[in-house]
């Protein structure tokens, strides 16, 4: 009986993941937030590589540093796991964690406001199905979005001339790659956090937005400790259990909330 239930779970999921990628690529917001991920990293790298060096500070008159970025990989994190509130720390890839949650809030809103949620529960009562399909479906998105923006920062690493040296930085080839890693997999934390708070906002997408980016501000400090620029076979471990979890704890909660409220 076990293996029929899962077998037929299993039939359920591809169905809905068909509908949700065609419905997904066919919207134009996927593509916007696809092509500002691309673009990001090569205007920050571009045109910070302009205002580097040092200013004077017309009231004391005394010389100011600007701090810039100096190596490309600088715009992927930073090695140790520190968190500083310098320009290399805080305009780097981490700033897609906020993208990626907003963009789950309007393509869930946009399921509740074009009333395509409720004809589909209309014909497929498994709410578990729906949200298993939009994790999977909006953690690929998320996770392309990543890819785009480390291809971005190649591009505007040349352009800015700035340094491919990983050594310089503290990391190897291994870490970049077990960091990008980690990243993607830690998106899945901000796709079900702001999953469940689409399902709890409805068509009130500027609530689902306000709450994903407050919890994404109190997760935001854990991302360079998580996901550090020399990441491991550790960190890679942690973040996909960490968001495995998540992603099947908040999942089942967001199915109880669709179960037990209106579909409005």
């Amino acid at each position: 009986m076990i293996k029929l239930d899962v077998k037929d779970f299993a039939q359920r999921l591809r169905s809905m993941l068909r509908v949700d990628l065609r419905r997904m690529f066919t919207m134009p917001t996927v593509w916007i937030m696809l092509g500002v991920s691309l673009a990001l990293p090569i205007v920050i790298l571009a045109m910070t590589s302009f205002v580097g060096g040092t200013s004077v500070n017309p009231q004391t008159g005394a010389q100011e540093t600007i701090e810039t970025f100096t190596n490309v990989w600088q715009a992927i994190g930073s090695s140790g796991g520190a968190m500083s509130m310098d320009l290399t720390s805080m305009c780097n890839i981490n700033l897609l964690y906020f993208l990626a949650a907003i963009f789950v809030c309007v393509f869930v809103g946009e399921d509740f406001r074009s009333g395509y949620v409720k004809n589909l529960f209309t014909v497929r009562s498994q709410r578990a199905d729906y949200v298993a399909s939009k994790t999977l479906t909006l953690f690929a998105a998320v996770a392309a979005m990543f890819a785009l923006y480390f291809v971005g920062a190649l591009i505007g690493g040349g352009i800015a001339g700035l340094s491919f040296d990983v050594a310089a930085v503290g990391a190897s080839v291994g870490g970049i790659v077990a960091c990008m890693i980690s990243k993607i997999f830690f998106a899945l934390v901000f796709v079900s956090i702001a999953l469940t708070l689409a399902v709890v906002g409805k068509q009130r997408l500027w609530l689902s937005i306000l709450g994903s980016l407050a919890g994404g501000m109190l997760l935001f400090t854990m991302i360079p400790m998580m996901t550090p620029l020399d990441s491991g076979a550790f960190n890679v471990a942690l973040c996909v259990i960490g968001g495995t979890l998540f992603a099947v704890g908040l999942g089942a909660i967001s199915t109880v909330i669709l179960n037990k409220t209106d579909i409005v």
